[in-house]
């Protein structure tokens, strides 16, 4: 994933979301996927979809914790 699609991907995110705070920041050893993070705090990963070019999925996990 490079610079361009991290700058795109965050762009819709933030639109999408209604956050400014989002930010997608790359990861050294992965290059298929990005961290997403608000104001610093990791919330989940953006990866390339490996069968559909141009297009990436976004996971974020919801800890048990997190819902007390």
């Amino acid at each position: 994933m490079d610079q361009k699609d991290i700058d795109r991907i965050q762009a819709h995110l933030k639109r999408t979301f209604g956050n400014p705070h989002i930010q997608l920041k790359a990861r050294p050893k992965q290059k298929d996927s990005a961290e997403v993070e608000v104001r610093g705090e990791h919330i989940g990963v953006v990866y390339q979809d490996e069968d559909e070019d141009g297009s990436f999925m976004f996971e974020m996990p919801i800890l048990g914790e997190d819902l007390e």
